[in-house]
């Protein structure tokens, strides 16, 4: 199958070399036209020859995430795995810059910590320009250096992630890798040399020239005492403006601290009247409630008051009815119809003729009679003879 790891080749950190890229990428460069038509068939050495015709680097760019050549040629060297001693002569070679690139990129993916410093870090003083595809589609200008530091120090390029390294440090302490030496560091040498060199030579020029002018003119004496004259009135005026800022600074100062206790003090009294106007909105709030509290049970007192008088007063109109009704019921159809004088007056008779009767005082003895008023005023019974 095209799409197979070659059979010798080596297994890389654990797995299938061409796992390194992730499942997404690699199905979409298995489906790439670029891939299929150009990559198909390819060896170790025919591999040089797409490679130099590369004009950029990139991962997958477009809507639906194309993938480059560059990467199709980097999977493709996965799927070889070519000899170390052919990748170190993409990294060495001068000439193709995207060929230089590619091995760096595989190098990285592939190689151990320590080839990975030791073949990558001289490719820091490469600055040839690239072009790099965004994944918008468009190009971006970048360098050689600028892609060697992303290898470097990133943990994704070109939509890859890269498998993780030690510290340079760490190498470094552990022994296996020899602390780096810049490119430039011949040049700073010869810089700090030739420093060195010129300030000698203008320690000697002026010991010449203090030899030669050691007998001074009156106007060179003069110009001298002229300067020092100048210095001296430039550093009183120096020492006079140092001591008119200081001065200026402490009253500033205390100008601040001023407004900072005036600021204090007024944040305290406005603490103060505002718990104070607290206090006695509290206080007010709780006045008015009572009164409110006392006018409602006033209120309701007077309404109760009113209540039990009305009920009273029904009571009584009721309890009035009803006896001029049993009244006016009891009144007899007689006494309904107005009798007259006669008839009232014959009952008071035989009542007044019983209590005679029952007295005794109309005995037709007289003596018995007297008796019987004698004993009815002293309320005795009347004697019954």
């Amino acid at each position: 199958m095209a799409n197979r790891t070659d059979p010798s080749a080596k297994s890389i950190r654990g797995t299938n070399p061409q796992n390194l890229i992730e499942k997404i990428v690699r199905t979409k460069i298995y489906n790439n036209t670029y891939w299929k038509e150009q990559c198909f068939g390819l060896t170790a050495e025919t591999l040089v020859d797409k490679a130099m015709e590369l004009d950029h680097v990139g991962g997958t760019f477009g809507g639906n995430r194309k993938p480059t050549p560059f990467i199709c040629l980097v999977m493709k060297m996965l799927q070889i795995q070519p000899e170390k001693e052919i990748v170190i002569e993409f990294i060495k070679n001068d000439d193709y810059k995207y060929v230089r690139v590619l091995g760096a990129f595989y190098l990285r993916i592939t190689g151990s910590d320590t080839d990975v410093y030791q073949y990558l870090e001289p490719l820091y003083n490469d600055y040839r320009k690239l072009r790099s595809k965004l994944a918008d589609g468009r190009f971006a200008l970048t360098h050689v250096d600028e892609v060697i530091d992303e290898l470097l120090t990133k943990d994704y390029s070109c939509d890859i992630a890269m498998p993780r390294i030690k510290k340079r440090w760490t190498l470094e302490s552990l022994g296996s890798l020899e602390p780096r030496k810049s490119a430039l560091e011949e040049d700073f040498e010869e810089e700090e040399e030739k420093e060195e060199n010129d300030q000698l030579n203008g320690l000697d020029d002026e010991a010449h020239e203090k030899d030669y002018y050691r007998g001074r003119s009156p106007e060179r004496e003069r110009d001298r005492d002229r300067r020092r004259d100048r210095d001296r009135y430039r550093d009183r005026d120096y020492d006079r403006d140092y001591d008119r800022d200081r001065d200026y600074d402490r009253e500033r100062g205390r100008g601040r601290e001023r407004d900072r206790n005036r600021d204090r003090d007024r944040d305290r009294y406005r603490l103060r009247d505002e718990k104070d106007y607290g206090r006695d909105r509290d206080r007010d709030r709780e006045w008015d409630g009572r009164e409110r509290e006392r006018r409602d049970r006033d209120r309701g007192r007077r309404r109760s008051h009113s209540r039990s008088r009305s009920r009273s007063r029904e009571h009584k109109d009721r309890e009035g009815g009803d006896h001029r009704k049993r009244h006016a019921r009891s009144i007899s159809p007689r006494r309904r119809d107005g009798p007259d004088d006669g008839t009232r007056e014959e009952p008071r008779k035989k009542k007044e003729k019983k209590e005679k009767k029952a007295d005794g005082t109309d005995h037709p003895d007289p003596e018995i009679a007297e008796a019987n008023r004698l004993r009815a005023s002293l309320g005795l019974k009347p004697l019954n003879v």
